[in-house]
């Protein structure tokens, strides 16, 4: 059974970073697609960003240049660089996996099928 569980959430001012951490068992991450969601109040489960089975990345836009997953990372464990954080960053952050190279869709919620608990991001103004 897949188990994933995240870490490394907090409450920081604008402007500020922090890591999540997606941590794995249950299966062998070379042969998983893996993701980070986040939801917002009042809004659906977005995806933040893909990994796929090559460790290549595709990133929502919302994100872009300022979320990073550290390459040496990628393999193992999804972590999540993010950095010059905004409050509409606000959300609770999931890391999800799918066994897949990539989903076809890969920053929609409905192509994985194994999920985190998730932990709460707050960023303040």
């Amino acid at each position: 059974q897949v188990q994933l569980v995240e870490s490394g959430g907090g409450s920081v001012q604008a402007g500020g970073s922090l890591r999540l951490s997606c941590g794995v068992s249950g299966y062998f991450y070379s042969d998983y697609a893996r993701a980070w969601f986040r939801l917002a109040p009042g809004k659906e489960r977005g995806g933040v960003v893909c990994i796929d089975r090559y460790t290549n990345t595709i990133y929502a836009d919302s994100v872009k240049g300022r979320v990073t997953i550290p390459k040496d990372n990628a393999k193992k464990t999804p972590y999540l660089q993010m950095n010059s954080l905004k409050p509409e960053d606000t959300a609770m952050y999931y890391c999800a996996a799918v066994y897949a190279v990539v989903p076809a869709t890969p920053l929609m919620q409905n192509e994985y099928n194994n999920w985190g608990q998730g932990t709460q991001v707050t960023v303040s103004s």
